[in-house]
């Protein structure tokens, strides 16, 4: 079977959250006409994750499993999976459960009028500091930038391989994946979906730990965006 799908998953410690999701996702995609697989990236897991996946793989051919030897971060994590596989099409999501994968075949139909999608968490099930700080976040990005897009955080996404062309790995990818996809000229929607509250493990996310890394990214970001050498139409002698 040649998969044309692949959901890429990070994770870290996520050991109660795995085989939910696995069974969500085989509910949704048994009844498509997708080639899919699941791909977990375990980012250096130091619970029962990587087992837990090993075990789900067992009795799932659909599942590759991917393992860190030494945790690097979300991003590290996301590149590890899309450069693993050949899939024409290429859907993620957090690990957590708190992204509904129910949500997936609409963004995946929407493919065929954009080349990337990704979601805007209504109802957000966070708490109040995370979801202020996703406001300050993205004021300074459309300051910056230029560009506005509500929730670049959210990690359900869905997209065609070749809107890679142009995006290189860096720690904090996952947030600006967006931005250049759209800065390289390919087009970009938002939708609406479900966003639902954590019933397993602790949320690896931090504020103050991410403001000076979200401000040099962001930075870094500006910069590429201003130097980037676009495609440049061209005639080849005969």
């Amino acid at each position: 079977m040649v998969v044309n799908l692949s959901i890429i998953i990070p994770v870290y410690n996520e050991s109660g959250n795995v085989q939910p999701l696995v069974d969500e996702i085989s509910s949704v995609f048994n009844t498509t006409n997708w080639n899919w697989e699941i791909v977990f990236v375990d980012d250096a897991s130091t619970d029962g994750t990587w087992d837990q996946i090993k075990s789900a793989k067992a009795r799932n051919p659909r599942i590759r499993a991917l393992r860190h030897q030494n945790n690097a971060g979300q991003s590290a994590a996301l590149w590890t999976g899309i450069v693993s596989g050949e899939a024409e099409f290429i859907a993620t999501m957090d690990g957590d459960l708190q992204n509904d994968p129910s949500d997936l075949p609409r963004l995946l139909a929407t493919l065929q009028e954009v080349d990337f999608v990704c979601g805007i968490r209504m109802k957000r099930r966070d708490s109040w500091i995370r979801k202020v700080s996703s406001k300050v976040a993205r004021r300074a990005r459309k300051w910056v930038l230029g560009v506005d897009f509500e929730d670049t955080g959210c990690a359900l996404r869905a997209f065609n391989r070749k809107v890679l062309r142009g995006v290189f790995p860096f720690n904090g990818l996952h947030r600006f994946l967006p931005i250049l996809v759209d800065g390289g000229g390919f087009k970009v929607r938002e939708l609406p979906i479900n966003h639902r509250p954590r019933v397993s493990g602790v949320s690896k996310y931090g504020v103050w730990n991410r403001v000076w890394r979200g401000l040099l990214d962001l930075i870094a970001v500006a910069w590429y965006q201003h130097r980037r050498i676009d495609h440049v139409r061209h005639v080849e002698m005969p």
